[in-house]
């Protein structure tokens, strides 16, 4: 039996969670998500008591031990983001390098020869601190907010991948909270011919 798949989900007040044949529907304050469940796992939502739990009928089964505490923490994600919402914060580093949003779409310049642009799906919003480094000292800040955790992730991951982090000099798009291991250059010794 999973850990994880054994606790509860606790349902806050303004949340609404629905159960229709194999579809989760959770409808809060910031919106509505949906899922649908693994064949092999059993949903039980008790609204009066503001309870979800999540049961593995076939514990024999693989797949369903691998299910059950993955389903579990999808349905709490849900939970969260409809009534919390989830961000993340990214910067980034490099002389030169900022970033701008334009008509839905994210517009990078990370020291190629061309603006880098990435389109903001629908349901996550973008938030600008600071649009342009400073050196190589002072990134620029942009938040990324989403319900949906697993879209904020992907999009997250996605802006990464355009310019990761290099590590001699650290430029590059970063988590806010990533530490980057940064290796020493060559050194060069001063020799008698």
């Amino acid at each position: 039996m999973s850990r994880i798949g054994k606790k509860t989900i606790i349902i806050p007040q303004g949340v609404k969670v629905e159960k229709n044949g194999r579809c989760i529907n959770v409808s809060g304050p910031l919106g509505q998500l949906q899922m649908d469940c693994h064949p092999r796992i059993k949903v039980k939502v008790d609204s009066s008591a503001g309870k979800v739990l999540v049961e593995n009928e076939h514990p024999q089964s693989h797949e369903a031990r691998q299910m059950h505490g993955t389903t579990r923490a999808l349905i709490a994600n849900m939970v969260a983001g409809v009534s919390k919402g989830f961000e993340k914060k990214m910067e980034l580093y490099g002389t030169g390098y900022n970033v701008k949003e334009q008509s839905e779409k994210l517009v990078f310049q990370v020291g190629f020869s061309h603006l880098v642009e990435r389109p903001i799906p629908k349901g996550i919003k973008v938030n600008i601190d600071v649009n342009a480094t400073r050196g190589n000292e002072v990134p620029a800040r942009f938040t990324i907010s989403a319900m949906d955790k697993r879209l904020l992730g992907q999009f997250a991951a996605d802006i990464r991948r355009i310019r990761p982090p290099e590590p001699y000099k650290g430029k590059g798009i970063r988590y806010a909270d990533e530490y980057v291991r940064r290796k020493v250059g060559k050194a060069f010794t001063s020799g008698t011919v």
